[in-house]
């Protein structure tokens, strides 16, 4: 008999007519057969792990979106203040927003009045939902709406409820 020294882990088991689907190596490297419900507890055990990670990794995702639409937030509130507040108003085919409504705007859409977020739900500069959008006088798709007009029926959103309309980047 020649004996051997084995550098990694190996998993051997007996297994009844040559089914190995069901042998397990352990972290000692021992094999282990299990039966078909051990086999379905393992897989929800894994499958709960990466679905676990994936949860993280999208929770880590959103939290650095949130802060980063609270930095473009503040630049936008500092960049409105230095420039004048005036109000709204139609310069050379280009919409005047005031100070607090162009940093929201920067922090929604960046500014993009044709912009479509939330998997569609949210639409335009100011990222307006169907209902919100009606409950200002607004008709069809806010992304489709002029400039002006979403400028205007946020300023009327803003005067109804002020920064609370837009939760993360109103305030």
């Amino acid at each position: 008999m020649t004996a051997g020294v084995l550098t990694a882990p190996v998993a051997i088991a007996v297994a009844d007519d040559n089914d190995t689907d069901n042998v397990i190596p352990t972290p000692a490297g021992e094999a282990v057969q299990l039966d078909q419900e051990q086999l379905n507890t393992v897989a929800l055990k894994r499958h709960a792990s990466r679905h676990e990670a994936r949860l993280e990794a999208k929770a880590e995702r959103k939290a650095k979106a949130k802060k980063r639409a609270k930095k473009r937030a503040k630049l936008a509130r500092k960049q409105g203040a230095q420039g004048a507040a005036a109000p709204q108003q139609q310069v050379a085919g280009a919409t005047q927003t005031p100070g607090h409504l162009a940093s929201i705007a920067a922090c929604e859409s960046g500014g993009n009045p044709s912009a479509v977020g939330g998997g569609g739900t949210y639409r335009g500069k100011y990222q307006f939902d169907q209902q919100t959008w009606s409950s200002v006088g607004g008709s069809g798709d806010p992304a489709s709406a002029p400039e002006a007009e979403q400028d205007k029926r946020a300023a009327m959103l803003y005067s109804q409820r002020g920064a609370s309309a837009w939760p993360v980047c109103g305030g």
